[in-house]
């Protein structure tokens, strides 16, 4: 199948003695069929010949795949970035992560689906005790996208809060922490974690909370620990980065701009808690976390 569609790209504009081929689709059409398509559907099928080269170009089939509010993520620019762009090429460009507010805030495109992704840097957030190095650090990493993240020692008090206001456009919204237990570094190039200061997280739940400018409400509880060390059994939560799930939140209006508050506190005092990386929480539309999640299960 795949010869004979090439074939048939390459067959000339008059169609030559097979009869019609693709170059004869007048470039309109293609354009009207890419609207139903995913924005690497299009840029692959672009390769085949001019007619689809050109109507994947088309400012008509890109304005179609950008958000709403894609004139509120340039304004986070200056003009000269975009100047004389096109669609295609502002596509492109929010599809890269755009950081704003000194980079302790990102916002991008997903490249498949269009829709708006935020995240927010652990720098943004109100951190109890953040001041005394006694507490906590900040560390650079590559392994956060805003390349710094908030490591706890030890503490006894434990609450970051946060709020962001942003122009998101109408969605299902999912906001997650992510977190990291343990210390991590690089040694002889291999990347190995350090648990001496991780402790306190199995005795009782961290409470993640959140809400809306338009009063929706969403709590969870989770141990950031396993509850039952087993030294037979490997522990899943500790040496990676996890994504905890906070809530969902709906914006339904695109006139608004939307305002969510969140928090993450342990603030049992009879007990310290210690070992915690501290990177970002993400708002992403749910069913694209998902989809993600599902991609890299699989």
């Amino acid at each position: 199948m795949g010869a004979s569609l090439s074939n048939s790209a390459e067959g000339g504009a008059n169609g030559g003695e097979n009869g019609p081929s693709l170059g004869d689709i007048p470039e309109a059409c293609i354009a009207c069929v890419f609207m139903y398509l995913t924005p690497p559907e299009i840029c692959n099928l672009a390769r085949l010949n001019r007619a689809f080269r050109g109507a994947a170009s088309s400012d008509n089939v890109w304005e179609s795949k950008l958000p709403p509010n894609y004139q509120d993520l340039l304004d986070l620019l200056s003009p000269e970035r975009y100047q004389g762009f096109s669609k295609k090429d502002i596509f492109s460009l929010l599809a890269r992560s755009i950081s704003f507010e000194d980079d302790t805030k990102q916002v991008c495109v997903d490249k498949v689906t269009g829709r708006v992704c935020l995240s927010v840097s652990a720098r943004a957030m109100s951190i109890t005790g953040i001041e005394d190095r006694r507490y906590w650090s900040w560390l650079p990493t590559e392994e956060s996208r805003f390349q710094v993240i908030a490591y706890l020692q030890q503490v006894w008090w434990f609450e970051i809060d946060g709020v962001v206001k942003f122009p998101l456009p109408p969605d299902i919204y999912t906001l997650t922490f992510r977190l990291h237990l343990g210390k991590f570094s690089k040694r002889l190039g291999r990347r190995v974690s350090n648990f001496e200061h991780t402790h306190g997280w199995d005795i009782k739940p961290v409470r993640f909370e959140l809400t809306t400018w338009d009063n929706q409400h969403a709590t969870s509880e989770c141990y950031l620990d396993d509850t039952e060390p087993d030294e037979m059994k490997e522990n899943l939560k500790r040496g990676c980065w996890i994504e905890y799930k906070v809530g969902e939140f709906i914006v339904r209006d695109s006139d608004s701009v939307p305002e969510v508050r969140f928090s993450m506190k342990q603030i049992d005092c009879t007990h310290s808690k210690g070992g915690l990386c501290v990177d970002s929480i993400s708002i992403v539309p749910s069913d694209l976390r998902e989809r993600r999640r599902r991609l890299l299960s699989n």
